[in-house]
């Protein structure tokens, strides 16, 4: 599979009722490509009027009458399958947008789309299996339930896997029967227009899928508060959240899924093989430049292998310093931040690291001339009051802290607002079973990191959100359950 450098970029419209429309507003935005600092394109920029046509369109699409809410299960999900194979068709497009509108390197941006091509399959497998129950409830009653679609969902999506998570939103709530209004990140807002006309061949009755693009204060707010959205799910910050929960609670109660964000911990015990375990530790603090709200960025390490944990992963950083570059290249392994404002974000925090007390070990400046890489960073003697281990950094930057038992590195991993995953790793089932069974998080690895799957519920504890995706779990967030009563002569 090769990357296409200069993909054309076809859609820059915003997506309503299977039609690619201009703004009401007429307004447009830039899309920087944040490995080169150049403008990609200009896209429409949605506000509450877009929204107000892109719900009623949804509204629509689930009357009772209408062909979606109408459809045979089994018809809906092979319209499901026919969407994945069709992304599937064209992943080298897809994948080649989604880097230079994320800066992710190809391999990666490939990666996001099978994931999302994976999701989409799973839920349309789902379709036809979503069954009710009968219920014992005295001789003289039938007593049935069955799930029914939530309605309309709103889904706010993040930008550090802009197409992965539009593709799972959709499978969500399509799988489930609604119809989605869905609004892309204003910081990479390209990729998931292109699923506008997939669905469109796909044979998508209109309405169900429509697609915004536009800021979190307008867009965002306008299908948080929208009295005729039924139910929104958001990936993104803990403070966007609380605005999202609170919209909810002043309008119509909608059902809400939050997925936020983490200060995630790893575990390091003394019996871990150090040559396995410092790759896959970088790894899970580094992956998509750190840029992801599961990775581990609190690293616990044993005080017995501390000193040689440390020396090891400033080494396996320096020799990556030469994998950051150009995501087109087939051996860069890391991309640029995002954007220049999370580009001095994350140098911000490494100062503040520095100024703080912990030892730099490597890393800690800026990349290239051009574009928004920062060097993979490494700091030790962290302490937990550090802002570099208490508060999420969204980039390429590895606190190691030291701990002395078991006991104690859970009680410090747990001693945070955040609850959205955590690993351990370990040679000792036994320990790996303990520990993991008292870390506070929605997902633990052990010996391991993002290996999970669509068919494994993700989600956090605390402030990292409520709710969870993916399985059974996810799905059931999206559907009422219905119980009906029939009273027998």
């Amino acid at each position: 599979m090769k990357p296409i450098r200069n993909p054309k970029i076809e859609f820059t419209q915003l997506f309503i009722n299977n039609e690619y429309v201009n703004s009401v507003s007429g307004k447009t935005f830039e899309s920087i490509n944040p490995a080169t600092e150049e403008v990609i394109c200009k896209v429409s920029e949605g506000d509450k009027a877009d929204v107000d046509l892109a719900v009623k369109a949804a509204r629509a699409a689930v009357k009772r009458d209408a062909p979606w809410r109408t459809m045979d299960a089994v018809n809906r999900g092979k319209l499901m399958f026919k969407l994945a194979d069709l992304i599937e068709r064209d992943i080298e497009l897809i994948a080649s947008i989604e880097v230079v509108d994320n800066g992710k390197p190809f391999k990666s941006a490939v990666g996001d789309v099978n994931a999302g091509i994976s999701c989409i399959r799973y839920y349309a497998g789902y379709c036809d299996k979503i069954e009710g129950r009968t219920i014992p409830a005295g001789n003289n009653k039938f007593v049935y339930t069955r799930y029914e679609p939530v309605g309309v969902v709103g889904a706010i999506t993040p930008w550090n896997f802009p197409f992965m998570i539009a593709c799972s939103k959709l499978a969500h709530a399509l799988g489930a029967g609604c119809s989605l209004v869905l609004k892309l990140p204003e910081q990479t807002p390209v990729t998931s227009l292109y699923l506008g006309k997939l669905c469109i061949e796909a044979g998508i009755p209109a309405g169900v899928v429509n697609i915004i693009n536009g800021f979190g204060e307008t867009a965002g707010a306008a299908i948080s508060n929208h009295p005729d959205v039924n139910k929104v799910t958001f990936t993104g910050s803990t403070e966007v959240g609380h605005l999202i929960q609170k919209a909810s609670a002043d309008t119509n109660l909608k059902r809400v899924t939050l997925e936020l964000g983490g200060k995630s911990p790893l575990i390091v015990c003394p019996s871990a093989d150090l040559d396995q375990v410092v790759p896959l530790a970088q790894f899970a603090c580094y992956v998509n430049m750190g840029q992801t709200c599961c990775a581990l960025t609190r690293i616990f390490v044993h005080e017995s292998i501390y000193d040689e944990f440390v020396k090891k992963s400033a080494e396996l950083a320096r020799q990556t310093r030469s994998k950051v570059g150009d995501p087109f290249e087939e051996g860069t392994q890391y991309g640029p931040q995002v954007d220049k404002v999370q580009f001095d974000k994350v140098l911000e925090y490494i100062e503040s690291g520095k100024k703080e007390g912990a030892k730099l070990e490597c890393g800690g400046g800026r990349l290239n001339d051009k574009g928004y890489f920062i060097e993979p960073t490494v700091f030790s003697n962290v302490s937990d009051d550090m802002r570099i281990a208490k508060e999420e950094i969204f980039g390429p930057v590895q606190p190691i802290i030291k701990f002395k038992t078991i006991d104690e590195a859970i009680d410090r991993a747990n001693c945070t607002e955040y609850g959205l995953a955590a690993g351990v790793f370990t040679r000792d089932v036994s320990e790996a079973i303990r520990v993991s069974n008292a870390l506070e998080a929605g997902q633990v690895w052990v010996n391991g990191a993002f290996n999970g799957t669509a068919q494994c519920p993700f989600g956090g504890y605390k402030k990292s959100g409520m709710g969870r995706e993916f399985g059974w779990d996810g799905l059931l967030p999206f559907m009422e359950v219905k119980t009906v009563i029939v009273q027998l002569p």
